[in-house]
């Protein structure tokens, strides 16, 4: 394991483009105090969430490897959501890895500004639902926070309508604010490392980060976003995934992966 003690950190995570603004919220009538109590109850009941898995990695990290692999084992999993973020810290040692974005790396230091259970700037290490980390070469660790990870927060549902834009709808409700963004992922990468701590070895990763789009807010009750058949054409990404999590690098509280 490879860590660092950065000398700055962030206080969240920044997205990078600020895309269709924020949506109002589709009319919804109040239902009766029975029907809401009931509603709770099954959500609760029901838990409809993958957990979300981000995996904080580096070409240069000769820890790395086996994290990866985990991590596309992971991924055929279909009650978790593998998201491979590449840093940028390792850079200096010889290779610069060809993966990496700031974004990544800024993220990771918000998520050691919490002080969550196994926080703090390393490689390989993963971050359960924006709480908990391990190394992430630890199975038994990462089941573990898995485990106890809540897939209890709002539902969220997509739907194509006829102009082929998708409606992305969070339903539930809550007493707090959470932000909504959009992640365009590479479902798969293989890399020639040409040098540095793995120098000469060919790396393959999983649902790579190749941008991230802020779509908006939810404010704890139904809400829809659209998105145009534009918004899904990035370059490099292949899959989508809608990511709703409180501020300040907070907890994830929910995640989709977009059936596109």
């Amino acid at each position: 394991m490879r860590k660092i003690i950065p000398c700055l950190l962030f206080a969240g995570a920044a997205f990078v483009v600020f895309m269709g603004g924020e949506f109002a919220p589709s009319a919804q009538a109040d239902a009766s105090a029975v029907a809401r109590s009931a509603q709770n109850f099954e959500e609760v009941a029901r838990p409809n969430n993958p957990v979300v898995i981000e995996l904080f990695t580096s070409q240069g990290c000769s820890s790395c490897p086996p994290a990866d692999l985990l991590a596309s084992r992971l991924a055929k999993d279909d009650s978790l959501l593998v998201i491979t973020r590449p840093v940028t810290y390792w850079d200096r040692l010889g290779w610069k890895d060809t993966l990496a974005r700031e974004d990544n790396t800024r993220l990771q230091r918000a998520y050691a500004d919490k002080g969550h259970e196994g926080s703090g700037v390393y490689t390989p290490q993963i971050v359960v639902n924006g709480g908990g980390g391990a190394v992430g070469s630890r199975e038994g660790d990462i089941r573990s926070l898995v485990r106890r990870a809540d897939r209890t927060g709002p539902r969220i549902t997509a739907v194509t309508d006829a102009s082929g834009e998708i409606m992305v709808t969070i339903n539930g409700r809550s007493d707090y604010m959470a932000g909504v963004s959009l992640i365009a992922l590479s479902s798969s990468e293989t890399v020639r490392i040409g040098r540095g701590e793995n120098g000469g070895r060919t790396m393959h990763y999983v649902n790579v980060v190749k941008d991230e789009r802020n779509l908006g807010s939810w404010h704890g009750k139904p809400m829809t976003f659209a998105l145009s058949p534009e918004n899904l054409k990035l370059r490099g990404a292949d899959k989508y995934a809608i990511i709703v999590q409180r501020p300040g690098a907070g907890r994830i509280v929910a995640a989709k992966l977009l059936d596109i």
